[in-house]
């Protein structure tokens, strides 16, 4: 059965509701003014509540816009599904590494594009992993108890005596998010969560992960370093002004970008709906030197996914990113934020994007 939350999305196509009025900022930015450039589809902002997967909110959200932009009817994804099937996987890569990396709820893009992969896609009305009555998600209790059983695992070494440990697991996933479909009807049609991926033309393949960090080689992929990529993805690596490009480019030519940036500067403020580098009056131009010297000193880190929608721009030129986030619609944006150029360039951890949204010239420097 699924449970219809007040915060969960309806889709949309056309203009965002929010976008309608142009004094967005009025009462926090001194009263700037702000022109939207570029508005691509997607569907509304949802409530990740209680849970560390804002990986697979953030990126079901991408891929939405990617069903949209294929040409097929808006379909609304689940976002724990991914979830559900990658928590086990995580399990085993810990237990396998000994305990010597991350466990818990988090993940990053391309955790959900292995789902896709390995396993398909399923629409929320078929599975929305909401086994409480509350209305909202909360995994407080589930992620303490999977890390504590991990933990368990490797204390009492279960690995010696058999691999039913595994079982545990599952029964926990079961009780709170439940047992995902092998198959099901959507809109009159029987499938599989495969053949449900392959009906919308989602190719997981047809994605590219990528960074900006100077201490590996550019145009050349590396395992990025933060604690959440548990399963050691490798990204292409690209020169910082061409970074942006592709950012640009992608969003001028109706793509959108699933955007994992660190989250933790006063100047990130959900509640009133910007992000922005302190000097606000005057930003600075980011260098590849500052962005690298924040990561290095560990002032940027892998702390949230994001959605980027669109762009926009202020009474003065400057251009800011549309964000759609997955903490509600409690702010004056309704769950948006707009982030300026700057902000991106200094605290962006990692993008992916479709390949053909890469400019020629970037992507032949690829290999792609």
């Amino acid at each position: 059965m699924t449970i219809s939350l007040p915060s969960r999305k309806i889709f949309i196509v056309k203009k965002l509701t929010l976008l309608s009025a142009c004094a967005f900022f009025a009462a926090s930015l001194s009263a700037q003014t702000f022109t939207v450039v570029k508005d691509n589809a997607h569907g509304n902002v949802e409530d990740q509540c209680q849970t560390g997967t804002c990986w697979s909110f953030a990126t079901s959200s991408f891929i939405e816009s990617e069903i949209i932009r294929k040409g097929n009817k808006p379909v609304d994804v689940s976002e724990m599904y991914n979830v559900r099937v990658m928590y086990p996987k995580k399990a085993d890569s810990f237990v396998r590494f000994q305990g010597k990396q991350q466990f818990g709820p988090g993940g990053l893009s391309h955790d959900v594009l292995n789902t896709i992969n390995e396993f398909g896609i399923v629409p929320e009305s078929v599975f929305d992993g909401m086994k409480n009555t509350s209305g909202k998600y909360n995994h407080s209790s589930l992620d303490a108890a999977l890390s504590s059983f991990v933990q368990k695992v490797l204390d009492d070494k279960l690995v010696e005596q058999s691999q039913d440990w595994k079982h545990t697991i599952d029964v926990l996933l079961d009780a709170e998010i439940g047992k995902t479909p092998e198959t099901f009807t959507y809109e009159g049609t029987r499938y599989t969560p495969a053949s449900f991926r392959d009906m919308l033309k989602i190719n997981a393949n047809e994605y590219v992960c990528l960074t900006s960090f100077s201490h590996h080689p550019f145009y050349q992929q590396f395992v990025l370093e933060v604690p959440d990529n548990w399963s050691k993805k490798a990204y292409y690596n690209l020169p910082l002004d061409e970074f942006q490009q592709v950012a640009d480019n992608a969003i001028a030519n109706g793509f959108t970008i699933a955007w994992d940036a660190d989250v933790s500067e006063k100047t990130f403020d959900f509640a009133k709906g910007y992000a922005y580098v302190k000097e606000i009056q005057n930003e600075p131009s980011i260098s590849q030197e500052r962005r690298q010297e924040a990561f290095d000193r560990f002032q940027t880190t892998d702390d949230h996914l994001m959605h980027i929608t669109g762009s926009a721009k202020d009474e003065k030129g400057n251009a800011y990113y549309i964000t759609k986030n997955s903490w509600g619609s409690g702010n004056p944006y309704n769950g948006y934020q707009y982030v300026s150029v700057p902000y991106f360039r200094y605290k962006t951890v990692c993008i992916v994007v479709h390949k053909d949204a890469l400019p020629k010239e970037i992507a032949k420097k690829l290999g792609l």
